[in-house]
């Protein structure tokens, strides 16, 4: 909305109408909007909201922030509520990632629109290469249902008491529906009434492979099915006789946190992080039920996996990004999974896991934490520069290498790493954007300092012999 007509005034003469007197000084710039009454900003200066109705009900707007005079007293104000830094953190928002889905009706295309069709089989073809076989999901599921049936029963049995078993949740991709072929692997996180400890995991870890044994022989008792267990220091793991693994996590009340010894019990850092997995299962049963979602988190687990620039990326950061990706849009309708796919790599070229980027808030943890504070600079750097090197590649057609879709006839091609040509077009790898600096040791520091200190005096006698 523009303005049809601007008007400079004095705060001086502003006092004179007030009903209250203003303590500020400054240029009042009074904007006449068609259809709207008249609003007044003042430069440099913002404060909480005025009615002034004897100059037409000018409204001044926002919270009172950055610099006021008062008093002939000049002190700095406060920044304004989005501007503002979440209490104990130092994360400053420098710039907005461009998102080209976003910024569609602000850029109308120039040429007719592509051909999508052989991207999306290419990107449907290898989901299905790497959706798990019937098999794989079947082991899974029934040592899964296995393990959950017998600690539900140690929440409830008489004997069962001395664990203090709360809760047994599902997390990870067997619940969330994203698991990989050749991977059958399940996480289950275990909440107790007590802070656990050491023994305490391998007491509960016993019993249950105590139960599978004895559920096994009682089903077949001509063969002896072995599951073979092996503890941690966050939980353990379960093997099944298919190969199968449920990894079991341990954790506890968040009440209970506060309260942790470092001698006695579990790493606080594990317990908390097992609590973040059930907060993420909800949180993507809940929003990230779209099918284009489950696919394209799939895919890009399996780009992590063989390209080395990615691997940075943590699975909660590829939900929230395949989340995003999908579903952000101006329609709030899911976009199909090649828009989605494609945009995935701009949002990443843009500097979506950047320093001071916007990026994504993690709305598991309160606080506006970014989700990609967790990436180091050199992971950062990383990911930015490879998704660039992909999109370039990918915008001239070489979907299927990024894919790692196999063609007969064509040796593979490392298209993040090696020099390309695609329809005539040259793409260079991207150079890295940043290099940590090592830290010179101090004894090396002195011993220069030494030396300047030793080569003074030779220098002026050298200045003497030349004056004489």
């Amino acid at each position: 909305m523009s303005y049809s007509r601007c008007q400079y005034l004095s705060l001086k003469d502003l006092r004179k109408q007030s009903p209250k007197n203003l303590p500020y000084t400054g240029l009042a710039v009074v904007f006449e909007y068609p259809g709207c009454c008249p609003c007044v900003y003042i430069t440099g200066v913002f404060f909480s909201v005025v009615l002034l109705p004897k100059i037409r009900n000018f409204i001044l707007f926002t919270t009172k922030i950055m610099h006021r005079r008062r008093a002939g007293r000049g002190r700095a104000g406060r920044m304004p509520p989005f501007m503002r830094n979440p209490m104990g953190q130092k994360y400053i928002v420098s710039h907005v990632p461009f998102d080209p889905v976003m910024a569609e009706p602000f850029f109308p295309k120039a040429s007719p629109q592509e051909d999508d069709a052989p991207l999306t089989q290419a990107l449907l073809k290898r989901n299905q290469e790497l959706t798990p076989s019937m098999p794989e999901q079947t082991s899974v599921q029934n040592i899964m249902t296995k393990i959950t049936s017998i600690l539900d029963n140690l929440i409830v049995a008489p004997d069962g008491a001395e664990f203090g078993v709360e809760e047994v949740r599902a997390v990870g991709s067997y619940k969330k529906g994203t698991m990989m072929l050749g991977h059958p692997v399940a996480d289950l996180a275990v909440i107790l009434k007590k802070l656990p400890a050491e023994a305490d995991i391998l007491s509960l870890a016993a019993r249950v492979q105590k139960a599978l044994k004895e559920e096994a022989a009682t089903g077949d008792s001509s063969t002896t099915t072995d599951f073979p267990m092996q503890a941690n220091e966050g939980g353990f793991n379960i093997s099944g006789p298919d190969g199968a693994l449920v990894r079991v996590l341990i954790t506890t009340l968040p009440k209970n946190l506060r309260e942790a010894d470092p001698t006695k019990h579990v790493d606080v850092k594990l317990l908390e992080g097992a609590l973040a997995t059930i907060r993420h299962a909800r949180w993507f049963e809940e929003n990230a039920f779209h099918t284009s979602i489950r696919i394209l988190v799939r895919l890009l687990k399996d780009m992590r996996k063989r390209i080395a620039g990615l691997q940075g990326l943590t699975p909660w950061l590829i939900d929230l990004l395949a989340h995003r990706s999908a579903m952000a849009s101006a329609t709030r309708q899911p976009l199909n999974i090649q828009v989605a796919f494609k945009r995935a790599l701009q949002l990443l070229s843009a500097g979506l896991f950047l320093p001071g980027s916007q990026g994504i808030v993690d709305p598991c943890e309160g606080g506006q934490v970014r989700a990609h504070s967790v990436l180091s600079l050199e992971e950062q750097d990383s990911i930015t520069t490879t998704a660039q090197t992909l999109l370039r590649c990918l915008n001239h057609g070489a979907f299927n290498e990024i894919l790692g879709l196999n063609i007969e006839g064509m040796p593979p091609v490392a298209v993040d790493t090696e020099v390309t040509s695609w329809g005539g077009v040259i793409v260079t790898p991207g150079s890295k954007a940043y290099e940590k600096q090592e830290e010179k040791p101090e004894e090396e520091g002195e011993g220069e300092e030494g030396d300047d200190e030793e080569a003074e005096p030779l220098a002026q006698e050298e200045d003497k012999m030349e004056t004489s």
